[in-house]
């Protein structure tokens, strides 16, 4: 089970959602969290792989073996059960305070109160 101790800042929260939909390799995490942020998560090849390691520590993900590609060496990494329910808490309470904020928002702005 996750013990919770990973910080979910935006660069390990897409880094991590990257992976949602199968194994991916460094460079191609960087690219998907970049989309699935809208551009807004540029991950920078150190941010990235100390982001791997400490997901790796956490049992967050799992590596697979090391290959060779088009002249690069390569290594997937995957999302794991307990990364998935890891991601899946975070994403849970990132709604959940949008939720509490935007509700706040909409109370001051509310012509009945004005």
């Amino acid at each position: 089970m996750y013990s919770g101790v990973m910080e979910f800042r935006p660069p390990s929260y897409f880094a991590l959602a990257a992976l949602i939909d199968g194994p991916l390799h460094g460079y191609a995490i960087v690219r998907r969290a970049s989309e699935l942020s809208c551009g807004e998560v540029r991950l920078s090849t150190g941010t990235l792989y100390a982001v791997l390691d400490r997901a790796l520590a956490e049992s967050l993900v799992v590596s697979g073996e090391a290959y060779v590609k088009n002249g690069r060496q390569r290594r997937d990494y995957e999302l794991t059960a307990a990364g998935l329910l890891a991601l899946t808490r975070e994403s849970e309470r990132l709604a959940r305070a949008a939720d509490t904020v935007s509700a706040r928002i909409r109370a001051q702005t509310d012509p009945v109160r004005a």
